[in-house]
């Protein structure tokens, strides 16, 4: 027994797993990229701001589906046995689903009150996040239990789908942000339908509440989390759009979509992150620091390598060929954003760290603090120095972040290491999980 809670996982598994979470999060980019490009070459800087802020309002949905469906799945279900992973993922793809349908009826109410490009994108996004989250939901199932493979043919299918609805709107004429989105979200849906064939079981939408209510103690926390970051960039866009016009906006989601093909790793490495880290804190806890360490180092210096590639690259042809005249205004972005995204790569290992022990509490009152530091400064930024001052007040929040990640991360494991009776470890409900806690000398970072 000592020797398998103390041997490492084999590593050619690991890489596996790793290798499927990049391979299907490449394909899963692949549609989102594709998207934000084709809307960048052909529609007007205005249409573009447009579809950044519903852009950015289905990432805070998004986020918070995954704080109430598939993040508690993650933590409590990764490496179960089939029967039991069932019963959890039908519940779990229901919950999804059903807040992709609250969210619809929310954002459809907000489209009836904007007007212009904002309406269509509102309107066609509505119509669609049903579809999107269920998609999404399978793949962190099929992840939970190991099968990359399956989350990647469910996403090739919502590539496949996406690319002759594409190729239709071009031949047609089509060319406005609601078909765009409408395109991309009913080829979202088409994946979605596949799902349960490759999972061989039905969401449960009336599984939500129970759900909801076993998971409580994580799920509440998780939408804080996960919403935390993707609230703070609707906010901060609403603000730049106050303070500088959609345009900008624009330019901004322009720069940060020229970072796509690095964020393949860097969001492929979080799907199977916290299943990853989940089993080495049952097997070999004591190793779990250095897991942490290389996780951040090496998305931090991955994020600095294609920085470095799209300075480089932009001014000779690539930056014409992939957003047209838009490069231009563009190109001064390069930099701070590369900075912005290289200081949330330094806090990806403490968050799947604090993720893996259900340290929820610590996990979110880190991601609020640096949620609402990116917002002060990223619009301080704006009224000081336009887009590109934006953007480093956001590169300097995501740094200042990176140290508090570590500071929360330090005082989950001396609560852990809190002997029972004494310390909220003793509680596990409130920590979210029903594991044992690791041995004191085995969390050491």
């Amino acid at each position: 027994m000592r020797s398998r809670l103390t041997h490492f996982p084999h590593p050619g598994k690991m890489i596996r797993r790793l290798s499927w979470g990049v391979v299907d999060q490449a394909m899963s980019s692949l549609t989102n990229f594709v998207v934000n490009i084709y809307i960048a070459h052909d529609l007007s800087a205005v249409q573009y701001g447009a579809f950044a802020l519903a852009y950015v309002t289905y990432g805070v949905v998004r986020e918070g589906s995954r704080g109430l469906a598939t993040d508690p799945l993650l933590v409590r279900f990764s490496g179960t046995d089939a029967p039991t992973w069932r019963r959890a993922v039908a519940n779990c793809t229901g919950t999804a689903a059903t807040v992709g349908l609250a969210a619809s009826l929310c954002t459809l109410i907000a489209a009836a009150f904007l007007g212009g490009a904002s309406r269509q994108a509102f309107l066609a996004l509505g119509l669609t996040l049903p579809g999107l989250m269920l998609q999404d939901s399978w793949r962190f199932a099929f992840f939970a239990l190991g099968r990359g493979g399956h989350a990647f043919l469910n996403d090739t299918i919502w590539v496949l789908a996406l690319l002759p609805a594409l190729a239709f709107l071009r031949a047609t004429g089509r060319d406005s942000v609601f078909w765009f989105i409408l395109a991309w979200g009913a080829a979202a849906a088409v994946g979605a339908s596949v799902g349960p064939i490759q999972a061989r079981l039905l969401p449960r939408l009336l599984g939500c509440r129970a759900w909801l209510s076993q998971h409580r103690d994580l799920g509440l926390r998780y939408v804080a989390e996960g919403a935390s970051g993707t609230a703070a960039s609707l906010l901060r866009n609403y603000g730049v759009v106050g303070i500088l016009g959609l345009a900008s906006v624009g330019y901004i989601q322009a720069a940060n979509t020229l970072m796509g093909p690095f964020q393949i790793i860097l969001f492929g490495m979080g799907l199977v992150a916290l299943p990853e880290a989940a089993r080495i804190l049952r097997r070999s806890p004591r190793h779990m620091g250095l897991f942490c360490i290389a996780l951040s180092a090496g998305l931090t210096l991955a994020a600095l390598a294609w920085g470095i590639v799209l300075l480089v690259a932009m001014p000779h042809g690539l930056g014409a060929w992939l957003l047209g005249p838009k490069w231009v205004p563009t190109y001064p972005l390069l930099l701070p954003t590369t900075l912005f995204v290289m200081g949330g790569c330094a806090s990806a290992g403490q968050a799947t760290y604090m993720h893996a022990l259900g340290a929820a509490k610590r996990s979110v009152r880190a991601a609020i603090l640096t949620s609402a530091l990116t917002v002060v400064l990223a619009l301080a930024g704006a009224a000081a120095g336009g887009a590109a001052g934006t953007l480093d007040g956001a590169a300097l929040a995501a740094w200042i972040g990176s140290v508090l990640y570590l500071w929360q991360l330090r005082l989950a494991l001396r609560e852990v290491r809190t002997p029972p009776g004494k310390g909220t470890l003793s509680r596990s409900r409130h920590q979210g999980t029903h594991r044992k806690p690791p041995d004191s000398r085995a969390t050491e970072a």
